[in-house]
């Protein structure tokens, strides 16, 4: 009886011993399997989180990479290569003396502005896409550049490809569409302008932005002075609807109103209204934030800061860097809302 009783343990323990070994051969190959199955499935998704936010970080445009520059002074086109053309434009548009970063932010802002003439072309551009002028954005060739920047030439033109080079391929967008209002200008008075209130068009990326430190800028504050009767002449020839008259020039001009930043949107002259910028370019104004006095024989205009004033401030941008300020972070301040895409061409 004791021997059968011996018999039925030493069987059950064999029994309970061979069902661990066989859990034991299941999990054990799990537990060294799951984590390295977790891992490469960990691997996948970040992979396709990677290759997604590639993807959302790039916009594709019609188009290719030459730019067909209308040179003003032989009247033909010229073919570039997309980042060539930018260095040449930033060495026309800002210092070399600027802050890296601030050429960086030059760099983007031009080679944006150039890629959306590819979608809709200067009208000057004779057959090209883009003018040479400040109609469009200055452009310089390098040899010519150079030869102006003297013994120092080569180091600089080093400096702008370096700041064109970093930022290769990179362009504004708004709401995942690039930007075609990429405005820049010299110097604010302090803020920057509404599009609204300088070109009519009320453009969300281009509101009205602080932009401190530019009064070291050299065209700040400038004056403007004219003899009245030369003022007159010019108004009239201008706006012959405007009739106005020396003996009474009080009485003939008066600004009616002014922009969040200071700007003049609107000025009377004698019987005609016209726009602040319009106002500015007919009389060669730095900008149309101006102040007026007249004395006897003399109209007298203290401007402040330099261009039309929308979008960023070059001189502001430098002051921003000379802070710290990265160039993304310049763009983001002064082009409200925008995203840096990496351009990539059908």
């Amino acid at each position: 009886m004791k021997r059968k009783f011996n018999i039925n343990k030493n069987l059950a323990s064999l029994i309970i011993f061979s069902t661990l070994v066989l859990v034991l051969m299941i999990i054990i190959p799990i537990l060294i399997i799951k984590p390295a199955a977790i891992a490469a499935n960990a691997k996948n998704i970040q992979e396709e989180q990677n290759k997604n936010s590639e993807e959302n970080n790039v916009i594709t445009i019609d188009g290719n990479e030459i730019v067909k520059v209308h040179i003003t002074e032989s009247n033909e086109i010229k073919e570039v290569p997309l980042e060539e053309y930018v260095k040449s434009v930033v060495s026309g548009e800002m210092p070399v003396s600027f802050n890296l970063e601030a050429l960086k932010a030059q760099a983007v802002a031009a080679r944006t502005f150039v890629v959306a003439k590819m979608l809709n072309p200067c009208p000057n551009a004779n057959g090209g896409i883009v003018c040479d002028t400040t109609h469009c954005q200055v452009y310089i060739v390098k040899e010519k550049r150079i030869e102006k920047w003297g013994e120092a030439g080569e180091e600089y033109w080093n400096k702008i490809s370096d700041a064109v080079e970093e930022t290769k391929g990179e362009v504004l967008t708004y709401n995942n569409e690039l930007v075609k209002y990429p405005q820049f200008f010299s110097t604010s008075s302090g803020r920057t302008e509404n599009s609204i209130d300088v070109f009519s068009g009320d453009i969300p990326y281009l509101v009205s932005k602080e932009s401190k430190g530019e009064e070291i800028a050299p065209k700040y504050k400038t004056e403007f002075s004219f003899n009245i009767s030369e003022f007159v002449s010019k108004i009239n020839e201008k706006y012959p609807d405007a009739a106005i008259e020396a003996s009474n020039i009080n009485n003939n001009i008066e600004i009616l109103s002014r922009s969040e930043a200071g700007g003049v949107k609107e000025i009377r002259l004698g019987n005609k209204v016209i726009r602040g910028l319009e106002f500015r370019l007919a009389l060669g104004l730095s900008s149309a934030n101006f102040e007026i006095s007249i004395t006897d024989d003399k109209i007298v205009f203290n401007c402040k800061g330099y261009g039309h004033g929308v979008g960023m401030s070059q001189w502001g941008a430098n002051v921003m860097a000379a802070e710290g300020k990265s160039y993304d972070e310049i763009l983001k301040h002064y082009y409200t809302g925008v995203d840096i895409k990496r351009l990539n061409f059908n």
